[in-house]
């Protein structure tokens, strides 16, 4: 039993990934709950965790002193000294958590030569350069939320709308120039999405696809185009939105052939739904496709001391980490003591929350359950097989490119909960504090 370590974070307790060894959580006590691991059925490669630099988040993070903002991004992307980051997601021109609506080129500009990244240079690339220099290794997703007012049908980039047909080919080219400019900031692009959550009309920056305009403007303008200008490395990611209908929008694109062969894969955020079987189905049909979780917060506004935040955390990357998703990349890394700043004040929680006020950094138990995900799951990690059986128990199993075998479990009950745990040739019994959740290591 010496070859196991246990890192545990539980409510009403100051235990935030405190570490134990095995046998300081065992007991003789028996209780109904199961989990077995089998190390040799093997499932998809874990890509790496992260979470969103908006314009809100740089901002926010401005408001603190240099050294202390160097912690908080210290505290997410060090491997040493944080929770291990490696993956970022950022906005194409402005999002809701942007401090206003802005484009990358002047009004009516239908050439795009007035292309300029200048406005982003404030906030937004002096924060990826920051977090670059802690994770020199760092995967960016770009995602965009409207294109420029003048391309599309309302004339405005918020309030939906869509992309008008005569400007869909200079859009395309837009996200040519926009991985272009990052390059010559020497920030790689890693992927894009075509459209953050293309089914809402929304009342900040959105624009609206059915699956078929989706399908059609990827085989017929963004994949030729971005192709066309040698750009045919960067992912395509589809769909970028919730979890419920996310088969049908999916398999819409990823049937038709020529669509096909530029889509990399599909993107989930977790509102609305926790159909977690729904991505399993995609993968089962597409099984050469890639899935990954682009976006999840707690709506809302700032919920200081909330566990709840932190057990949707926990729930929904086991759920989905069990369901073939390989990158998981949180919303807003930081936010303001409001939830924001957002230009439509559609505020919203955050891991670390800024007091502007006290200049200090506050960590919500969202921050301590992500961690006990993307400190010990490592990059290329491949998920094994796990199966539960006990009411508001979940777990996760993933061995590490080193060796070591990854167990999280979760227990979301109000009570403790003893589990039996059967791992390789071990049999034990764990108990799990009341809303608590650990990671078990073990040298394989």
């Amino acid at each position: 039993m010496s070859n196991y370590n246990v890192y545990v974070t539980a409510k009403d307790t100051g235990e935030r990934l405190k570490k134990y060894n095995l046998k300081e959580v065992l007991t003789k006590e028996k209780g109904e709950n199961k989990v077995n691991v089998d190390i040799n059925t093997k499932f998809q490669k874990i890509l790496g965790f992260g979470g969103a630099l908006t314009e809100s988040s740089a901002y926010a993070l401005s408001k603190l002193t240099k050294e202390d903002r160097e912690k908080v991004l210290e505290s997410y992307y060090s491997e040493e000294n944080g929770i291990g980051y490696s993956f970022a997601r950022v906005h194409i021109h402005s999002c809701d958590f942007a401090l206003e609506n802005y484009t990358y080129v002047e009004e009516g500009d239908e050439t795009l030569e007035t292309f300029s990244l200048e406005r982003d240079e404030r906030y937004v690339l002096p924060l990826i350069r920051d977090v670059k220099n802690i994770r020199n290794d760092l995967t960016i997703l770009a995602s965009p939320w409207s294109p420029p007012k003048y391309m599309k049908t309302n004339g405005d980039m918020n309030h939906g709308g869509k992309i008008r047909d005569e400007y869909k080919e200079l859009w395309a080219k837009y996200y040519v120039k926009y991985i272009k400019a990052m390059k010559e900031k020497n920030i790689d692009i890693w992927a894009i999405t075509v459209q953050n959550e293309p089914a809402a009309k929304q009342i900040w920056d959105s624009c609206e696809y059915t699956a078929e305009e989706e399908r059609d403007f990827i085989k017929n303008y963004l994949g030729p185009v971005m192709h066309s200008n040698g750009l045919q490395d960067k992912k395509i990611i589809i769909w970028d939105h919730n979890r419920d209908i996310v088969y049908d929008r999916a398999k819409t694109v990823l049937e038709d052939k020529e669509a096909n062969k530029y889509v990399w894969g599909t993107g989930i955020h977790w509102y609305v739904s926790e159909a977690f079987e729904n991505t399993s189905k995609i993968h089962e049909e597409f099984p050469d496709k890639h899935i990954i979780f682009t976006e999840g917060c707690q709506e809302g506004g700032v919920q200081l001391g909330s566990w709840l935040t932190g057990e949707r955390y926990g729930r929904n990357i086991i759920g989905d980490l069990n369901n073939y998703i390989e990158a998981w990349m949180d919303w807003n890394i930081a936010l303001d003591e409001t939830g924001g700043p957002n230009h439509v004040n559609n505020l919203c929680d955050s891991p670390v929350i800024i007091d502007t006020k006290k200049q200090e950094a506050i960590y919500n138990s969202s921050y301590y359950y992500i961690a006990h995900f993307s400190k010990f799951i490592k990059k290329d990690a491949v998920r094994t097989l796990t199966n539960v059986e006990g009411e508001k128990v979940y777990a996760v199993s993933c061995i590490n490119e080193d060796n070591s075998l990854c167990i999280v479990l979760m227990n979301e009950n109000n009570e403790e909960k003893i589990i039996n745990l059967n791992v390789c040739e071990d049999s034990f019994n764990i108990k799990l504090q009341a809303n608590s959740i650990y990671t078990i290591i073990r040298k394989l």
